[in-house]
This record gives C-alpha cells, structure tokens and sequence, in this order.
C-alpha cells in the first residue's frame, strides 16, 4: 500500500491523480489484478470522470454547488461544511480499477480524481494493488 500526500488549493477542487496511481502499479509490477484507490476523508473523495476536456470538471463542481449549496438555513452541523460533507458522500471514498498487462483499464477519456470539498487542505489518499500472479 503506498500513502500519497496532496496539496489542495481551492474549497472544491477535483484533481487527476491517474499518473500517481498508474506509476504505483508499475513499480508493484503487477500485470493483472485491480488497484483500489481510497480517501479516507469525510470532506473529500475519490471518482472516475473524463480527463479530456477540463470543462468537464468545472461544470461538474457547479452542478454539484447546485445541488448541495454550501450554505443552507437549516444545516445543523456547527462546522458549516454539510455541503462538502454531501458532496464526499456522493462522490464516494474510493474507486476499483481492473489491472490487464501492467496498465489501468480505463476508457479513453476517463481518468482518476481526487475531489476536494472543504479545502484548501494538506490531504492524502491511500493506493492498494492486488496482482492475480
């Protein structure tokens, strides 16, 4: 299992971290299996979406600001970070990849993020391989 350290800069942000998950891979060595890709924070979370276009991740967050507005009247939570807390929720803490020949089963445009939602934060997710050798 390897710890990664991230730096993030913005209250929501959504972060590639695709080439520190494929360069994990490489160094284990594993060609076939899976690797699990894990946040283990409650702000913050882990997705597959598309890499290609960065209007993608833009429209993402606002949609996402829509649907959980960052402050609500009848939020109880005394932190004032319900919003990030939905947000993380919806997203999901962490993601599976299929492993085939030392490379990551991704589709053409897809890529890994890390998504932060109550940042900027010193974080760090958590990536874990299982070889089939």
């Amino acid at each position: 299992m390897k710890k990664i350290n991230i730096q993030t800069n913005r209250r929501d942000e959504m972060i590639d971290v695709t080439s520190e998950v494929h360069q994990y891979v490489k160094e284990t060595g594993s060609q076939n299996g899976s690797v699990i890709v894990y946040c283990p924070h409650t702000t913050a979370g882990i997705t597959i979406n598309e890499n290609a276009d960065p209007d993608v991740k833009r429209d993402m967050l606002r949609r996402l600001d829509e649907v959980f507005p960052w402050e609500h009247p009848k939020d109880r939570h005394m932190e004032g970070n319900t919003a990030a807390h939905m947000k993380a929720s919806y997203m999901g803490a962490s993601q599976h990849v299929l492993i085939h020949h030392g490379d990551l089963v991704l589709g053409t445009w897809q890529g890994i993020y890390f998504c932060e939602f109550d940042g900027p934060r010193h974080r760090h997710f958590y990536i874990q391989v299982s070889s089939n050798e």
